[in-house]
């Protein structure tokens, strides 16, 4: 698929005039990161902005003890280190590939000129930021109101509606994640998960491969977050 199609497709872009796509096409290039690579640490410089092509990508906020808390998985479509770019300060998490990743990178300064002439694309930045914002006060106020099984449950469903694809009527997550990624995800350890995981296989509403988790009862498992 050619660059200004490709762009069409993505949220930020989709209201653009095809000539101004073409012209945003040739100042983009291609950036391909294996499974675990990173792409931006915190308080890096901030000089690029991200689009994701394929694959997905995770937003870390690392501790100084060597713990993390991912933020949020992004994947085909989404966009992101825009605020670095905004405020010209430091990046505020790490970005780390958690499958192999095709992505397409503008620069800042190409960045900051294209917001200068795109109002729509500067209103949809805006946008995007505020509702990453209200996702970051949930995720405070889960873990302060919300027992481990019904955040764990809540996670698997969001998970699962972003990489999941249906097979009958299961939903089966493609997403390889390791325990202590899963936990990292809702502020728990790798033992508690370990722990809901066994219960929710024992009563059927999981089943886990290699490759996949497999929600077989998404009703049910909703019914654990209230």
């Amino acid at each position: 698929m050619d660059g200004p199609r490709l762009l069409a497709q993505m949220s930020l872009f989709k209201n653009l005039d095809p000539r101004d796509l073409e012209k945003l096409a040739l100042l983009l290039h291609e950036q391909k990161a294996g499974k675990g690579d990173v792409l931006f640490r915190k308080c890096s410089e901030g000089n690029a902005l991200y689009f994701i092509r394929e694959g997905a990508v995770k937003i870390v906020l690392p501790s100084r003890l060597g713990d993390e808390r991912i933020v949020t998985i992004f994947s085909a479509g989404d966009f992101f280190g825009e605020m670095a770019l905004l405020d010209e300060k430091p990046r505020s998490a790490d970005a780390v590939a958690v499958r192999p990743s095709r992505l397409l990178v503008l620069s800042r300064s190409d960045f900051q000129d294209f917001l200068r002439k795109n109002d729509a694309a500067m209103v949809k930045i805006l946008s995007t930021l505020c509702t990453r914002l209200r996702k970051t006060d949930e995720l405070l106020e889960d873990t302060s109101f919300m027992n481990i099984p019904a955040r764990f449950a809540k996670k698997l469903l969001e998970i699962g509606k972003t990489f999941g694809r249906w097979d009958d009527t299961s939903l089966v997550i493609s997403l390889k994640l390791s325990q202590k990624e899963l936990a990292d995800m809702i502020g728990a350890t790798r033992e508690s998960i370990n722990k809901e995981l066994r219960v929710l296989k024992g009563k059927g509403l999981v089943s886990i491969t290699d490759k996949n988790i497999t929600i077989h009862d998404t009703r049910r498992l909703e019914r654990r977050i209230h």
